[in-house]
């Protein structure tokens, strides 16, 4: 495997484990906030958060690849369209050049 890829892959496991933890820590301090409640009820109520902030960082990093897929299809399509106009540029220019060598030697006779 690449070694960049394999890289990034550690990455972003690392990053969503990350997450997960800060997930856990928010709910933990969100569902402290509500001392009245009863332990089970407490638990569930960190479990409905910590589900609920991953879902969303879930759905964010989903757009986030999107984007990038739709990004890098069009950066490639620009780089097409560019490398198409040089080549056309350059062959533009090599058959100019070989006019200009070939016509005076023609109309010489």
């Amino acid at each position: 495997m690449n070694p960049r890829a394999e890289f990034a892959r550690i990455e972003g496991f690392l990053a969503w484990e990350a997450e997960v933890a800060a997930a856990e820590r928010d709910a933990r301090a969100f569902a402290a906030q509500f001392p009245w409640l009863p332990a089970p009820e407490r638990e569930s109520l960190e479990q409905a958060y910590a589900a609920d902030r991953l879902r969303y960082a879930e759905e964010v990093v989903d757009r986030a690849v999107e984007r990038c897929r739709r990004l890098a299809a069009r950066y490639r399509a620009e780089c097409r369209r560019i490398c198409a106009r040089w080549a056309a540029l350059c062959l533009s220019v090599t058959v100019a050049a070989a006019l200009f060598a070939v016509v005076p030697a023609v109309l010489r006779g």
